[in-house]
């Protein structure tokens, strides 16, 4: 069985860091997602795919995973550059470059 290990990145709408330091364990599709014939919605004959395994760290969910024999795939997370800035860079004045060529 096949697992992917990742932190999810931060939401767009959220300026804290709630929720980011979860990590999630997710089994990764068996079977191929299709139409259903009735509806015609999205279908999967995997019901494993709904299931979601939440970790404190990277270390636990590898080691989960590797306790019951599953291959993982681990995302790296990606970490958050903070550029610290104030209001009066607003109204810095840089001058500008003089070219060498003129």
């Amino acid at each position: 069985m096949k697992v992917r290990i990742y932190r999810p990145s931060k939401n767009t709408m959220q300026s804290g860091l709630g929720k980011t330091k979860i990590w999630f364990l997710e089994y990764e599709l068996e079977s191929p997602r299709g139409p259903e014939p009735l509806m015609g919605w999205t279908a999967s004959g995997d019901t494993l795919n709904q299931v979601r395994l939440t970790f404190p760290s990277q270390e636990k969910a590898v080691e989960y995973a590797t306790e019951r024999g599953w291959a993982y795939s681990l995302d790296t997370a990606h970490e958050r550059i903070i550029k610290p800035r104030n209001y009066v860079d607003n109204f810095r004045y840089i001058p500008p470059k003089d070219n060498a060529s003129k």
